[in-house]
């Protein structure tokens, strides 16, 4: 997810739609509520929960340009993906 301004933020979910509701309605305090994340720019399903958490550790651990890729191959525009969830 992103802000408006392209702060990015990494994460994972059991119910993608809730969380997106979370956070365009700031129900959720710290990084995401300071830094207006409220845009769902890249997402990817799992079949598991250990995939999604390794997956989630990996991307964390990456550069924000290598991130910036990742987004661009899935998302060119940096469109808002929520209305389709």
């Amino acid at each position: 997810m992103s802000s408006k301004s392209n702060t990015l933020y990494v994460g994972i979910t059991n119910n993608l739609q809730r969380r997106i509701y979370e956070h365009k309605n700031k129900l959720l305090g710290g990084f995401t509520a300071k830094y207006n994340i409220n845009r769902l720019i890249f997402y990817q399903n799992f079949y598991s929960p250990e995939e999604a958490i390794a997956a989630e550790k990996k991307i964390k651990g990456w550069t924000r340009k290598k991130k910036v890729e990742l987004i661009r191959s899935f998302n060119p525009e940096f469109k808002d993906l929520s209305e389709g969830i």
